[in-house]
């Protein structure tokens, strides 16, 4: 009972140590992640005269996708600080001299880790295809809003249908103009329309917009006729500018769009909206994303421990070097599994299947010299060539 009651506490203490910086290095890549994006929804928003909201708004639908980007790299993170801690503190000889064995100080990391894959699989295969279709639908609503309901000074607003409005002077309603300025593309001809004034203003029915100019020209090419210049002393032009933006489309236009099962179904569909490639890429590039998580402790625990024997910058620069391999082993695999060439199940579980073999190598070498592995070693003795090579370049110097 005792040992039992000791191996808890050690637990608990391992995991309040892991608690820290695993919240930290989430917060700070998101911000970090968020913070480019975040200036580019601004100037989107002031140019369609948006409510701030809508950048809210973006902003929450967006953080799903960056904290599945985020997530693998801040758990290992956080666990190669932990250990590299221990290493510097000597609590990691203590603990290894009392009896505890790697395998029982990186079990909580592995539990932690096996629990992050079950929400990695709801985050990947669940909440980032709604927030992907939500994120769409708010940038929609933005860039429709601002036109739809007022013009902006200076600000060249697109209605649609070939349909684009500027104006020199705007008033604070949004819908008095000056110094109007019109261009009309459609099937045969293309429009310019100039005019003193204009206003917005409700059509009789009250359901739409239409536009009434003062003064003006109005110059069009049209197909096999030529140019037609023509002045008038007062227009209206009716596009059925409705004050509300029409519905976006339904969810499911992507593959990306789509869930885990909805994925699955439409794999298994005679007809699908998008090509079984498309589907199955995605489908495992998700799966293999998940599965992913329970190998880094395996890596973080063998490079950690490394770090205490001087191995500090070259673990640090093995694991980002391993970790944007099976990025974009992944991603590359998806890729070319959509490709339709390759089998997806191969293109996409091989980076993995490789980085989980090498985790597990690295961590099996650990158990027998905690600090030592095949890799610490092929770095020293490369440290050792370079310093050689060094040392025999400044004798040979006259």
């Amino acid at each position: 009972m005792k040992g039992t009651r000791d191996t808890r506490i050690l637990d608990r203490y391992l995991l309040g140590m892991l608690a820290g910086p695993l919240s930290l290095s989430i917060g700070v890549v998101l911000v970090a992640l968020l913070l480019e994006r975040l200036l580019r929804l601004f100037n989107l928003v002031a140019a369609s005269s948006s409510a701030l909201s809508a950048v809210a708004d973006a902003i929450v639908n967006l953080v799903p996708y960056y904290l599945g980007l985020a997530l693998p790299a801040a758990f290992f993170a956080s666990i190669f600080m932990v250990v590299a801690r221990l290493g510097d503190d000597n609590e990691l000889d203590a603990m290894l001299a009392a009896g505890r064995s790697i395998l029982q100080l990186a079990r909580p990391f592995v539990l932690v880790a096996g629990l992050l894959a079950i929400f990695a699989f709801y985050l990947y295969g669940y909440l980032q295809p709604h927030s992907r279709y939500r994120y769409r639908a708010v940038l929609y609503e933005a860039l429709h809003e601002g036109w739809n309901a007022r013009a902006q000074e200076n600000v060249f607003a697109d209605a649609g249908r070939g349909f684009t409005l500027t104006a020199d002077e705007v008033d604070a309603s949004g819908r008095h103009m000056k110094g109007v300025f019109i261009r009309r593309l459609a099937d045969g001809y293309d429009e310019i329309i100039t005019a003193r004034t204009g206003t917005l203003l409700p059509t009789p029915d009250g359901h739409s917009l239409q536009l009434e100019l003062g003064v003006g020209r109005s110059v069009r090419e049209q197909d096999g006729i030529g140019l037609d210049d023509m002045h008038f002393q007062h227009a209206i032009v009716n596009e059925n500018f409705d004050a509300q933006a029409p519905p976006f489309r339904p969810r499911g236009n992507s593959e990306r769009e789509l869930t885990l099962p909805e994925l699955w179904s439409a794999m298994h569909e005679q007809t699908p909206p998008v090509s079984y490639a498309e589907l199955a890429g995605e489908f495992h590039a998700r799966l293999a994303r998940s599965a992913a998580l329970p190998f880094l402790p395996l890596l973080a625990f063998a490079l950690g421990m490394a770090a205490k024997r001087g191995q500090r910058a070259p673990s640090v620069a093995l694991a980002c070097l391993l970790l944007l391999a099976l990025h974009h082993g992944i991603q590359f695999g998806e890729s070319l599994a959509q490709t339709g060439r390759v089998s997806a199940v191969a293109a996409v579980w091989s980076p993995l299947a490789v980085f989980a073999a090498l985790s597990c190598w690295l961590f099996a070498a650990s158990l027998k010299s905690p600090g030592d592995n095949p890799m610490t070693r092929m770095v020293a003795r490369s440290e050792r060539l370079m310093e050689g090579i060094s040392l025999r370049r400044k004798k040979a110097a006259p």
